[in-house]
């Protein structure tokens, strides 16, 4: 009789997770030598064994960990500060030992030794009245599984597949690399199996994997797989899924909000009125605002990743760095490209698309009310006409209805917004007449002021003296944050979409152009998603037409609809633009140090080659 053990894969016993964010042991030995017959046989220990598998999940939405793997050395991010530099900029830090890697490795391998375990006790597990509510229930299992390896095999390439449980098998320290396509045969057969056998709904329980997670999760995987080959079945097979979901609103209860004369659906879809029962949102990871998550309420943390410099340009005009509305500026790490600025988002103050201002804060407002002197008049080449006004405080405790903090607070949003009399620094996408722009009394940083023509990245200081240095003054990704849901300066407790109705869409758009050319259903597909980011009286502005649809359209569709969701890195690799040429024209920063020859996958992780008796056979992907 087997002891139990919490086997994260059939390699190692032992290993950890640690990041300068987080740590969580993955092994746990049980210390009463429970028998895994005992355990995985008793109905109770079997469906503790599953949920156990969404707790790696916590760790990959909401947390630092991936934002990296998945949004950066794109063409929609550059590196600021931290620890995620290499991933950024495919310089010579990204390597073996990166801390962001081990996160992902580790955490895609733990789902996939407990799902492994689940699955082999399906078959003996006692106190269910039938066979189909077993399935129901094994069915999330193999959700995750997929899941798992996909992630894996998207960031890593090749990878030890296996679907045996090490609990009952042993421990391989010898493991063979399986091809791509071998992975993604079981990722589909698994996703299949929880198409066919997840529940509809899962009730009450907010963040429990039910079929429309599947069907969303199916469609992303077929139109990825798209890369390795049969473009045309794999597209074919994208589209169905997704009509799947589309053409049946009402069975899945899932619906795009609309828009109405005053908001668009693009806006409703991020309203965090709607966050805890967001139609759009098939698959999520769920927070509890109680505290009853993995690491309580160290939660929702991706909102601090991508702030300016408020405690240092900033605090000259009002702000300061840490506030429960804005986050912990001094944790930054990411800035927007000036292609995502201006060349995804439309550059304009009047355009009709909301999707930039429901996805970055662009307006910060004071702390206390600032005082405009000569001297700092000067300093940022402003009118004299400004000198002697205040910006005003905004700065206000709120306790209204649409409000959550467990440890109290204020924030800078509640008092002297009427005409931004409170506005302190603005970073519009838009380019103001320089002599309008000095006569703003707040600090404005727009594309002009931020991007060196010649070169299309930020200005460095020393390329133009004569200019205040705003290098680090720019637009704030916000799809994660919000007043409602902030419990701290650090944390968040909103719900985070994976993936969202307004992503199925797009995937329906790419996958119709792929199967058969089929550019009208394309176009109609891509224009419910762009009429919904306007307000109904300007829709029309927003339409494509067939003969505009192509990949690369979608792709920058994508960009507007879902920048900062954890998807553009495999965008960019399905679409064939992880390339020098490609960063070369979107974000030239980083294609001097692009190699294609490795960069198209991450390194393996430096502590399980170590861990494994043939490294050198297993590789590490060039690095």
């Amino acid at each position: 009789m087997k002891t139990l053990h919490k086997y994260s894969l059939g390699l190692i016993v032992v290993f950890s997770l640690s990041t300068t964010s987080c740590k969580k042991y993955l092994d746990e030995v049980n210390p009463g030598a429970t028998t895994l017959e005992t355990a995985y046989t008793n109905k109770s220990g079997w469906e503790g064994l599953i949920n156990t598998i969404y707790v790696d999940n916590y760790f990959f939405y909401g947390k630092v960990d991936f934002i990296g793997p998945s949004e950066m050395g794109t063409d929609l991010w550059i590196n600021y500060a931290g620890s995620d530099i290499g991933i950024t900029t495919y310089d010579n830090t990204l390597n073996t030992n990166l801390g962001t890697l081990k996160t992902v490795w580790g955490g895609c391998y733990s789902a996939i030794g407990l799902a492994n375990t689940a699955i082999e006790f399906s078959s003996k597990v006692k106190g269910y009245s039938s066979q189909a509510d077993i399935d129901a229930k094994v069915a999330e299992a193999y959700f995750w599984r997929a899941w798992a390896y996909f992630n894996l095999v998207e960031q890593f390439g090749p990878v030890y597949l296996t679907t045996k449980s090490a609990a009952t098998e042993g421990n391989n320290i010898q493991p063979k690399r399986s091809n791509e396509k071998e992975i993604y045969d079981v990722i589909i057969s698994d996703l299949k199996f929880a198409c066919e056998k997840l529940p509809i709904t899962q009730g009450a329980l907010r963040g429990r994997i039910a079929r429309k997670a599947a069907y969303a999760m199916l469609a992303k995987v077929y139109l990825q797989r798209t890369r390795l080959g049969e473009k045309e079945q794999y597209a074919q097979l994208a589209l169905t899924t997704a009509e799947e979901l589309i053409n049946n609103p009402a069975k899945y209860n899932a619906a795009l909000y609309l828009s109405d004369a005053t908001r668009s659906g693009f806006a409703k879809a991020f309203d965090l009125k709607n966050n805890k029962s967001n139609t759009e949102f098939l698959f999520l990871q769920a927070i509890d605002v109680s505290g009853l998550n993995p690491e309580g309420f160290n939660r929702g943390r991706t909102r601090q990743y991508y702030l300016p410099d408020l405690g240092g340009r900033g605090a000259e005009w009002g702000t300061i760095e840490t506030t429960v509305l804005y986050g912990r500026s001094n944790s930054k790490q990411y800035k927007p490209t000036k292609y995502l600025l201006t060349n995804i988002f439309d550059p304009r103050e009047n355009t009709p698309d909301t999707r930039f201002a429901n996805t970055f804060t662009y307006k910060f407002y004071a702390s206390a009310d600032k005082l405009i002197t000569a001297a700092l008049a000067t300093a940022y080449q402003k009118d004299p006409s400004i000198v002697g006004k205040t910006i005003l405080s905004t700065r206000q405790a709120y306790t209204g209805p649409d409000y959550f903090l467990a440890s109290g607070g204020t924030f800078e949003e509640e008092k002297n917004m009427t005409n931004d009399v409170g506005l302190s620094v603005f970073t519009p996408n838009w380019t103001i007449p320089t002599a309008d722009k000095r006569k703003i009394p707040a600090l404005v940083a727009d594309p002009n002021d931020l991007f060196d023509p010649a070169t299309n990245n930020y200005k460095l200081p020393a390329s133009f003296p004569n200019e205040p240095s705003l290098i680090n003054i720019f637009p704030a990704f916000k799809k994660f944050s919000g007043k409602m849901y902030a419990q701290s300066n650090q944390n968040w407790l909103g719900d985070i979409p994976i993936i969202r109705l307004g992503e199925v869409y797009l995937i329906a758009a790419e996958a119709a152009i792929l199967a058969n050319n089929d550019l009208l259903k394309a176009s109609n597909y891509v224009n419910v998603i762009r009429k919904r980011a306007a307000i109904t009286s300007r829709e029309n502005e927003m339409l494509a037409t067939p003969a505009e649809m192509n990949v690369a359209y979608i792709l920058k569709e994508r960009g507007r609809e879902l920048a900062g969701e954890h998807t553009r890195w495999i965008d960019l690799k399905r679409t064939g633009n992880l390339s020098t040429a490609y960063f070369q024209q979107t974000n030239p920063i980083i294609a001097p140090n692009f190699d294609p020859k490795k960069h198209t996958v991450r390194p393996i992780p430096q502590y399980f080659l170590d861990a494994i008796t043939n490294a050198d056979e297993f590789g590490n992907n060039g690095y």
